[in-house]
């Protein structure tokens, strides 16, 4: 198949992320509505669409979600009429989370609805960090494409930060963090967040590396009581997640953390980073790693993907 004749359509941020690191951009011809990195993918067209408002309150996301799904109907619709006129030769989904993007099910429903066009459905599962690197591998392979030069150079960005953060637990404690994945309810982050919090030199606490996010109450946090709390909402920037900590951060408990405390509560461009499981969650680490040890680590990360809350 040669490059001229390759139409990719990437129903989700990640896979488009690792599309562009393998230099695809110009391949891909639709996206979803949530792409939006690299920028130069932008002006492709559209090819879902949320049925809810992602600027309602937490509660109400987190309520519609729910209701939808108990309702067996998806969160996004797959604009079938786009991909008839887009006729893709591949279409990336994932099959990770039914709250991040449509599901593989919906793109294979879609699929078969197509005339004049059988796409190859390449699907993405990760959940951990040596699942990203595979997922990478598959879609490299499946264009063609060598991807060790990519993957030397991720692995080995995130070498250096586990190196230099490997002495500190026999030189001093490591601080214990709690990321938090949504706000209303609380929920703490899951899947690849605490191995890229252990890597980046801090003790994660509470979520299980691999598994699903769960929910939090706030009695749970008080009674761990880390010493670094790092708000991560999904698919929130920067300003939004300000918006959201501060829903948290007023409750009276709220001042008997330690973290609140010791000034050490952060905020992230979760959206951007943490959130999607692609080649920027090395920067991820390394976004960690300046918040854990300023005085090792100075990226310039500060004011663009995080902040002091």
């Amino acid at each position: 198949m040669t490059d001229n004749s390759v139409k990719i359509v990437s129903l989700i941020p990640s896979g488009t992320e690792i599309l562009a690191a393998l230099g695809l951009v110009s391949q891909i011809v639709g996206r979803s509505h949530e792409c939006d990195y690299p920028p130069e993918i932008q002006d492709r067209p559209i090819c879902t669409q949320a049925r809810l408002d992602s600027n309602a309150p937490s509660h109400e996301i987190h309520d519609k979600v729910n209701n939808l799904l108990q309702s067996a109907l998806s969160i996004y619709q797959i604009k079938t009429d786009v991909l008839q006129k887009l006729q893709p030769t591949h279409i990336i989904t994932q099959d990770q989370c039914t709250v991040c993007a449509v599901t593989l099910a919906e793109v294979e429903q879609a699929v078969a609805s197509l005339t004049n066009s059988s796409p190859q459905i390449i699907s993405l599962q990760p959940n951990v960090l040596q699942d990203v690197w595979t997922d990478i591998e598959r879609v490299a392979h499946a264009f063609g494409i060598d991807s060790r030069n990519l993957l030397e150079n991720l692995e080995a960005r995130v070498k250096i930060v586990e190196q230099k953060t490997k002495g500190l637990s026999q030189t001093e404690k490591l601080p214990t963090v709690a990321c938090i994945e949504w706000t209303d309810p609380l929920m703490l982050a899951a899947n690849w967040i605490p191995e890229l919090v252990s890597l980046a030199g801090g003790k994660p606490l509470l979520g299980v590396a691999g598994q699903p996010s769960a929910s939090l109450k706030l009695e749970t946090l008080l009674q761990f009581n880390p010493d670094v709390i790092i708000f991560m909402p999904c698919g929130f920037d920067l300003n939004r997640t300000r918006q959201e900590a501060q829903l948290v951060t007023h409750l009276p408990e709220w001042q008997q953390l330690q973290a609140s405390q010791h000034n050490r509560v952060y905020i992230t461009d979760g959206n951007s980073y943490f959130n999607r499981p692609g080649p920027r969650l090395v920067e991820s680490i390394e976004i960690l790693a300046e918040i854990l040890h300023p005085e090792i680590f100075q990226y310039g990360y500060k004011g663009k993907a995080w902040e002091l809350l």
